[in-house]
């Protein structure tokens, strides 16, 4: 059976461990190279490229606006 010294030890060891694994998760999250938004800027069809770029609205959403008009 496991002592109670044992226990203590192997608890802090394991938390210690938990620890730097999810420090080391956000440090290589942050870090990464985000490729797909890379493609996106890449893409001149994309209607969020570029500075001043504006969002074509709807037929619904243009419908709904003109209403309320």
């Amino acid at each position: 059976m496991i002592s109670d010294n044992g226990l203590y030890t192997l608890s802090i060891f394991l938390g210690s461990c938990a620890m730097l694994l999810i420090v080391l998760y956000h440090f290589l999250e942050v870090n990464a190279d985000d490729s797909t938004q890379a493609e996106r800027a890449a893409d001149p069809k994309d209607e969020k490229s570029g500075v001043g770029a504006a969002r074509r609205r709807t037929s619904s959403a243009a419908a709904g606006a003109g209403a309320k008009s």
